[in-house]
């Protein structure tokens, strides 16, 4: 696997224990298999930067897929509950995620290689929406299909950086790619204040009826 990942500075030997321990899916090695998506993350402050490429044998590496049809958008979710902070009110949203971590958590932690949706402001709102119970579980679908974000690659154990080889760093240019990341961040937005306002309150599934409805991770309605 041909993996990217966008820094301001040139990394040809990555760290394994290294990084901030509040990102996504916990402290790993963020990266993507797209090139320009990379470019776009290594300009997100306006600066220029780079694309470390890296070649990553996956020959043995436990690998878990969180967009592949076995897992849902809850399972996702669970993982961001467990590792971000959101900045939710008390009661409903407490035992929203309370629920969902006891329900819906992945055993993510076991794997070298975790890959799915990567979620920077305009994602993980949605997310917060959602537990806030002011997004429908139907409404948080077709969100994280807004503003085609991107999927990440993130390395989690020592034995995935032992599989990881430097190959270069290419230059991205934030007079180009700058541009690129606020068009893609501003057009899912616009595109999410769009849904929400044509979303009825009224219909669709939200965090409390799954949690009235006991909910299990295995229901055959989270797929």
């Amino acid at each position: 696997m041909t993996i990217f990942h966008g820094s301001q500075i040139k990394i040809p030997n990555p760290t394994f224990g290294q990084g901030k321990p509040y990102n996504d899916y916990g402290l790993g090695f963020y990266c993507t298999e797209d090139l320009d998506l990379a470019k776009e993350w290594a300009c997100t402050v306006g600066k220029d930067g780079y694309a470390n490429k890296y070649k990553l044998d996956t020959d043995s590496l436990t690998i878990l897929y969180l967009n592949d049809p076995r897992y849902h958008i809850l399972n996702w979710i669970s993982v961001l509950i467990e590792n971000r902070t959101f900045n939710i009110s008390e009661g409903i949203s407490n035992r929203a995620k309370q629920y969902i971590l006891e329900h819906f958590l992945p055993d993510y932690k076991k794997y070298d290689v975790i890959i799915g949706y990567r979620a920077d402001d305009s994602y993980f709102s949605y997310a917060n929406d959602f537990v806030e119970n002011t997004l429908s579980l139907e409404d948080l679908r077709t969100a994280m299909r807004l503003g085609k974000l991107g999927e990440q690659v993130v390395l989690m154990s020592k034995k995935a950086f032992d599989a990881l080889t430097y190959v270069e760093s290419i230059p991205a240019l934030a007079e180009e790619y700058f541009k690129k990341y606020k068009e893609r961040d501003t057009k899912a937005r616009s595109e999410y204040q769009e849904l929400k306002r044509e979303s009825n309150p009224e219909e669709g599934t939200f965090v409390m009826d799954i949690i009235r409805q006991k909910w299990e991770n295995n229901d055959a309605r989270l797929y």
